[in-house]
């Protein structure tokens, strides 16, 4: 009796000290924002999961969280994020890259966010909008570096320098890093894709125009696709990549009737090109789960897939 009490004793101990240790570690809607960044898992990166500049998002809780001119956050995808993130490192795996040296005043808020897909598969690097002022990573560029990688695509999701110049200086970096560590990351550097909403859908557009070496680089292979997503980028230079978009129609910040006339011109110009357009949806729309746009991703893919 005496041995059966101490092994349920010990037991309990096991629960009480791991199963409190789990428990920390496992987030849910009613996880605090400043619990998320502030937690050690993240090794002093978790601030660059939110918004720089807190300015630009609100809510204490992860199912609170809301950002600047962004619709259809869904928590659950909020937390299935961060969820995923602190499973890879519990297992492991890192998934922040800086992009500069530690000592170079621009790693301070930028970086990679790693969202590992097959080893050796191809690579897409996701670039989120919030008008050159922040980089709304949680709703518009973390969602689809995940589920690129749940399709087996090795993704990444960037964190730049707020800023037109400085930001696709940063895109060009991040490019010019996976092309030099695509063995270390396990990646195919052939056939990559940009992904991009809103002022990210720009970053994409610019680098697969001008490419690396118009923004400090040398210079690195095109990207055999840019996917963007509800964009006022109104400029055809004639050098675009294979591009799909697709925007909203109650769009106020990117009217539909713009992106149509962009996208209409790259194909004048007998570049591979197409665009969905939305009934009803507004700026930001994200993955669109739950709405007209929902599915998008997988069409965008495709695009993507018959490019490489």
């Amino acid at each position: 009796m005496n041995v059966i009490m101490r092994i349920i004793a010990a037991l309990a101990l096991c629960v009480a000290v791991y199963g409190a240790a789990f428990a920390l570690e496992i987030v849910n809607v009613n996880t605090k924002i400043t619990d998320v960044i502030h937690n050690p898992a993240f090794g002093g990166y978790g601030r660059l999961i939110f918004p720089a500049d807190e300015y630009y998002y609100s809510g204490d809780t992860l199912g609170d969280l809301r950002l600047t001119w962004y619709s259809n956050i869904k928590p659950s995808r909020t937390v299935d994020i961060v969820n995923y993130m602190l499973g890879q490192v519990q297992n492991g795996r890192k998934i922040f890259y800086r992009i500069y040296p530690d000592d170079d005043p621009r790693a301070e808020d930028t970086g990679l966010f790693f969202f590992r897909g097959k080893r050796g598969a191809k690579f897409a690097v996701c670039n989120a909008g919030g008008g050159f002022v922040f980089v709304g990573a949680m709703h518009d560029s973390f969602p689809h570096a995940l589920e690129l990688s749940r399709k087996g695509y090795n993704a990444f999701a960037l964190i730049y320098r707020p800023g037109a110049e400085t930001a696709c200086e940063d895109l060009a970096r991040a490019i010019a890093f996976i092309h030099e560590n695509a063995e270390d990351l396990g990646v195919d550097v052939e056939g990559y894709s940009l992904w991009g909403g809103s002022a990210g859908a720009r970053m994409a557009a610019w680098l697969g125009a001008y490419g690396t070496e118009a923004f400090g680089e040398k210079k690195y292979p095109r990207p055999s696709a840019v996917i963007m997503q509800y964009t006022g980028l109104s400029e055809v230079t004639g050098h675009e990549a294979p591009t799909y978009a697709c925007v909203g129609t109650s769009d106020g910040i990117a009217p539909y009737r713009s992106m149509e006339s962009y996208v209409g011109r790259i194909k004048a110009n007998g570049t591979d090109a197409m665009i969905e357009v939305f009934r009803g949806l507004s700026h930001g729309f994200g993955l669109g789960e739950g709405t007209a746009a929902e599915g998008w991703l997988n069409n965008a893919v495709k695009f993507w897939e018959k490019r490489q």
